[in-house]
């Protein structure tokens, strides 16, 4: 996937009205500390368009992000921010779930989890949510860089065991150092552009 342009079109709030989109969209969903925005900035080739902060919590909106006019990278609020009001984080909680019910382009959810800790309720609620609302997420486990290499295939089976994954479900382990996994994550992004196009010709 080569990145030509990249622009942040919509930012919703709470109570925004979610857009209407006509290109497809693809979200990411991650609790707070995961390491969002440096994916996004990673596969949108930028320094730093998706906020990073050394303060977790920090993306408080659904962000879309229109990559190259043909589809949408949909960043959704970082969930499980312990210094957050349980009353912000049901908030939180209710917008990304409107999303995942509602947006009517919406075509693939990658949920990312740190590869190095076994997921915690916050994650497999995530996960639940997203199954429920009819997506089968892509795993994406950051911070590959942050273990031994001949350790990764034993924390990808702790986080298919910890999420109860279904059978086939994909696991792209990623480093924002080292861009590993990158290609495999545009792969599958192209796919569900390729898709949708195959789907246009054939209407």
């Amino acid at each position: 996937m080569i990145i030509k342009s990249v622009e942040l079109e919509t930012v919703c709030g709470i109570t925004s009205k979610l857009p209407v989109n006509t290109l497809p969209e693809v979200a990411f969903a991650g609790k707070s500390n995961v390491g969002k925005s440096s994916l996004i900035n990673a596969l949108m080739c930028r320094k730093s368009l998706a906020r990073t902060s050394s303060q977790p919590g920090k993306t408080q909106t659904i962000n879309y992000y229109n990559v190259n006019k043909e589809i949408y990278f949909v960043d959704l609020p970082g969930y499980g921010y312990a210094k957050v009001s349980k009353t912000e984080k049901e908030k939180w909680g209710k917008m990304i779930e409107k999303y995942l019910n509602t947006s009517a382009q919406l075509k693939k959810v990658y949920l990312l989890v740190d590869i190095r800790h076994e997921p915690n309720a916050n994650d497999k609620q995530m996960y639940d949510w997203i199954v429920g609302s009819g997506f089968e997420p892509v795993i994406i486990a950051t911070k590959l860089d942050k273990i031994n290499r001949s350790q990764k295939d034993k924390h990808v089976k702790m986080l298919r065991e910890g999420l109860k994954l279904r059978k086939g479900t994909l696991i792209i382990p990623f480093s924002a150092e080292t861009k590993q996994g990158r290609d495999e994550i545009y792969e599958d992004i192209m796919s569900v552009i390729t898709s949708e196009n195959t789907g246009e010709q054939n209407d």
